[in-house]
């Protein structure tokens, strides 16, 4: 029984507006295009092309990370990135889906 409910056991939903309080930040992953079109207020953009090179920067400066881009597989690629170098990352999705669950 142990094996079907690890199998089919729902995770607790992230408390992103929680996080932000204790001073997590939002990158958006987006191009600078697409994040000038619309963002989430507070967040800041570095292009996921861009995140390779300020794994070391990012991780000094934020203590919680939290991806977003359009629909969520580029920030699942900045996560990894991120994570790659001890970042404690969360990925955020769609950015017009986190912004409704942290206002």
């Amino acid at each position: 029984m142990g094996l079907f409910s690890n199998l089919f056991a729902t995770k607790e939903p992230v408390q992103y507006k929680e996080l932000i309080e204790k001073g997590a930040v939002i990158i958006d992953v987006r191009t600078p295009g697409e994040f000038a079109a619309g963002n989430i207020p507070g967040s800041i953009n570095i292009p996921l092309d861009q995140i390779p090179g300020e794994t070391a920067s990012i991780r000094e400066k934020y203590p919680i990370i939290i991806t977003c881009c359009r629909s969520g597989n580029r920030s699942a690629v900045a996560k990894q990135y991120l994570n790659s170098d001890a970042c404690h990352v969360i990925n955020g999705g769609a950015w017009n889906s986190l912004m409704t669950q942290i206002q």
